[in-house]
């Protein structure tokens, strides 16, 4: 338990001597949904779900709510101890995986041309899509999401996508993170032991090539046991809860990507790739594991 609050304290402690706070950039989360959660404040600027198509804001998950706050959460409720990576940045959830967590392609694809059409409006600089599949026999259907994310990154958005947890055999990058285009986050923090529902689990990120043999990931950021937004606080639950995965690690990269673009707003996405390339730290393993290294957010944001 020491080492998760040490892991939580480093980041807050690192973002906060250097954080532009990540003020207007718009983050689209696709994913379970949100709750309302007060360290979210005035901030989540439209939401939209495509699985039950509710009006209203909910998370009846929990794993959006938390990838949420992990990008952009302000931290109101526990002083600013589990506060996101960029807490003033806006955030734009789209529902597109079901209570269980699971989801039909179609409903990504559709939630990836809502934002075509309304990138501008929201200011969505920033995708992050924490949900993926392994290859499979499914081609057409991965085609076309894979040719979605690509569009989002051709209009000009960072798209940053999760490697999934079927590592550590070769090959096991989830798709959309498979595309060359990209961001794909891995996981620097598998090695620690994790007790879940399903068992034991450990060196679970995704490792590359793909089957084009493309590296992947790209890089790679804390993913284990990261506290953030509890979607059932007010229901009998805590403020705040950890889970573990690539999907933690890739909020992480998609918040310091906002807090880049707020305090360069003039950046491309090549741009933003080429830096974070970069910046990385090596930590010495195989490419196919950490691609170009481990995100470092204060060699990221400092003078060009």
């Amino acid at each position: 338990m020491e080492q998760v609050k040490e892991k939580v304290s480093y980041w807050c402690e690192d973002t906060k001597s250097y954080r532009v706070e990540g003020e207007g950039i718009g983050v689209a989360v696709l994913d379970t949904g949100i709750a309302l959660h007060p360290d979210f404040d005035s901030r989540i600027t439209y939401f939209k779900d495509f699985v039950n198509k509710q009006e209203m804001l909910y998370d009846d998950n929990g794993h959006g709510t938390h990838i949420a706050g992990i990008i952009g959460g302000s931290g109101k409720l526990s002083d600013g101890v589990y506060s996101g990576i960029a807490p003033k940045c806006n955030l734009i959830p789209l529902k597109v995986l079901d209570k269980r967590g699971n989801g039909e392609i179609t409903y990504v694809i559709e939630g990836i041309k809502w934002i075509l059409q309304n990138s501008e409006k929201y200011n969505i600089r920033v995708v992050n899509i924490s949900v993926g599949t392994l290859p499979n026999t499914e081609k057409a259907e991965e085609e076309k999401l894979l040719t979605a994310v690509e569009e989002l990154w051709n209009r000009g958005m960072v798209v940053v996508v999760a490697a999934g947890n079927y590592g550590p055999k070769r090959q096991s990058i989830t798709v959309p993170g498979v595309s060359k285009k990209v961001i794909t986050v891995g996981a620097s923090d598998d090695g620690i032991e994790l007790f879940t529902i399903e068992g034991p689990l450990q060196d679970y990120s995704g490792r590359g090539p793909t089957e084009e043999c493309v590296m992947k990931p790209d890089l790679v950021a804390p993913g284990s046991k990261i506290y953030s937004c509890n979607s059932r606080y007010g229901k009998k639950g805590r403020a705040y809860t950890h889970k573990s995965g690539t999907s933690m690690a890739t909020p992480v990269v998609s918040g310091a990507v906002a807090l880049l673009l707020s305090k360069y707003p003039e950046m491309t996405n090549v741009e933003v790739k080429l830096r974070l390339r970069q910046t990385c730290v090596d930590l010495g393993k195989c490419k196919n594991q950490q691609g170009w290294g481990e995100l470092n957010i204060k060699k990221l944001l400092s003078v060009k």
